[in-house]
């Protein structure tokens, strides 16, 4: 049983990332996302998603500055955005985050998206970005299948990550028992499918059953399934709501009621219809 929010997750080079941290997307810059960054550092969150078109990169590295958390026990991921992709401009791109952040690395660093053909040249870059030591871990956001066997045939270092919209609504089950044949671990981002899950009946019998919230059903879902979840929020009770999901544990049933929801529903964007 995941007892606890410390509960790390070994990428297939050693390194380790926490199973459960915070999403920044549309996190305010400035003192929004500082102190929504440093609220969930307090509750225990050492894992902070941001990327580059968030716009929140300098708020995310002023709020770490101003915790009394070293930055060793941290692990902050970014994105590299769309535009940026290619050799040479992932490389500035780069520089740009790290400078924002203003830390000497970052622990992973993802391709957003792979857009129609850059992804493989991009890749190159994050590879020599990872043997410089810059990045601790690079992995890619957003992938399908058929563009994670595009980037292995052309990559000396496999992704460690590919980080997708996944929930009860859009499990991926075949995308993830892929990642998990070629050792790829998935994250998910919009965990709750932007709260369009919260009034879903099933979720909240469980949820009434165990004395939780639907949410917290829905994360605690995530975990069992040995997926790596970065809920976001900028409310303090929220926050620590969300982390609260240590202190119970979902049945085999429980969990096949919450698989059999599966729509294939998408919030975002399908990967292969965001082509540039």
């Amino acid at each position: 049983m995941i007892k606890s929010i410390e509960n790390k997750v070994k990428l297939h080079n050693g390194v380790e990332i926490p199973q459960f941290g915070l999403g920044v997307y549309k996190v305010e810059e400035g003192q929004t996302v500082i102190e929504t960054v440093k609220a969930a550092l307090s509750y225990g969150y050492r894992s902070i998603d941001t990327a580059a078109v968030y716009g929140n990169e300098e708020g995310v590295g002023k709020a770490i500055k101003e915790s009394a958390i070293s930055r060793e026990e941290l692990f902050i991921t970014t994105k590299l955005w769309n535009d940026d992709q290619g050799y040479d401009q992932t490389l500035k791109a780069f520089e740009t985050s790290l400078r924002k952040l203003d830390l000497d690395y970052i622990d992973l660093y993802l391709i957003h998206w792979p857009g129609k053909d850059k992804y493989v040249e991009t890749w190159k870059a994050f590879e020599r970005l990872y043997d410089e030591g810059l990045v601790r871990a690079i992995g890619v956001s957003n992938f399908h299948e058929h563009h994670l066997e595009q980037l292995l045939k052309n990559a000396n270092e496999h992704p460690a990550v590919n980080q997708i919209e996944l929930h009860p609504r859009l499990s991926q089950e075949a995308l993830r028992d892929y990642c998990k044949s070629k050792d790829i671990k998935v994250e998910a981002w919009s965990p709750l499918a932007k709260g369009r899950l919260l009034n879903e009946p099933t979720i909240n019998y469980i949820a009434n059953k165990h004395g939780k919230t639907p949410a917290q059903v829905i994360l605690r879902w995530h975990l069992q399934n040995d997926i790596i979840v970065i809920p976001k929020s900028i409310t303090p009770a929220r926050l620590k709501e969300n982390a609260d999901i240590f202190d119970f544990q979902l049945s085999l049933d429980e969990m096949n009621q919450l698989d059999q929801l599966n729509m294939n529903e998408r919030t975002g964007s399908n990967p292969d219809n965001l082509l540039f």
